[in-house]
């Protein structure tokens, strides 16, 4: 019984171990309780590592690029939480690399002291961890003119509108954005709501609460797009995994490409306008007042 016991565990620890990417450290992975002690994984651990994979795979080669010629690269993870993508992202990146940076901003204090020490367990060496929102690291003394990559994976509400502020004021080369709920754009079209009824008959959208927030929430992501468009970006939208794996899915990809376009930031104006969100959110989205 021992015998076939031991065996079956030795046969799981097999499959999770194919599970994982080459040279990715199976310690790394028990300390961010992803595996087990006994190198085994459950299935909330397996979609969370799932979803980082996915997003690693999309990071990859901007980082390859960024790295060629000697280059440093440099990449901020905003909200990180228990920073698992900026840990993964070191351990199978810039460890072999032996140059360049990864910097988590997260403002919750005792997860910044636990991957501070970690980090040091590991001996990763250059990753840093700065206790603040989002929304105070863009004008925080002390960091680097430009990072290269701004990435952020499910910060809630505006702290992804705040890693793009970030991105553009550090004139990212590369942001990577995996947005999760926003709550400002279904609010106010939640107090519009009769207005609208009355104006238009496409306010019907956005009529029942769960529409309302599904299309504050598709609106707000439009928004960010088209920002990032006029401010000089090439936006790529895609899935990041199947929704089976996660509601919050729409992973944008923006490389900085030259010149900002015009057009993009005439629509922007017009569907704050249309939607009657100017006033309230317009700033949010880097349009200055009529």
């Amino acid at each position: 019984m021992k015998m076939q016991h031991r065996s079956s565990v030795e046969a799981a620890r097999a499959a999770v171990r194919a599970e994982l990417r080459p040279g990715q450290s199976v310690e790394l992975l028990q300390e961010l309780h992803i595996l087990t002690r006994d190198a085994l994984m459950n299935q909330d651990a397996r979609r969370k590592l799932k979803q980082v994979y996915h997003l690693y795979q999309f990071i990859e080669p901007l980082l390859q690029e960024l790295a060629q010629d000697g280059h440093p690269p440099l990449l901020a993870d905003h909200g990180a939480g228990k920073s698992y993508l900026g840990f993964i992202l070191y351990d199978l990146f810039f460890k072999a690399l032996g140059r360049g940076e990864v910097m988590g901003i997260e403002w919750r204090a005792d997860l910044v002291e636990r991957s501070r020490a970690l980090a040091a367990r590991l001996g990763f060496e250059r990753m840093r961890f700065l206790g603040m929102a989002v929304a105070d690291a863009t004008a925080q003394a002390g960091l680097p003119e430009r990072f290269d990559i701004v990435t952020a994976l499910h910060a809630c509400d505006t702290a992804t509108d705040d890693a793009i502020d970030f991105g553009l004021a550090k004139r990212a080369r590369f942001m990577v954005l995996v947005p999760c709920c926003q709550a400002e754009v279904a609010a106010s079209l939640r107090r519009n709501k009769a207005f609208n009824l009355s104006r238009t008959p496409l306010a019907e959208l956005w009529r029942h609460p769960i529409h309302t927030r599904e299309m504050g929430s598709q609106i707000t992501n439009v928004l960010r797009c088209l920002r990032l468009e006029a401010s000089g970006y090439q936006v790529t939208v895609t899935e990041l995994v199947g929704w089976e794996h996660s509601l919050k899915n729409e992973l944008i990809i923006a490389r900085h490409a030259g010149q900002g376009k015009r057009s993009a930031q005439e629509r922007l104006r017009a569907i704050l306008d249309e939607f009657g969100l100017a006033s309230a959110l317009g700033g949010r989205f880097g349009v200055a007042p009529a």
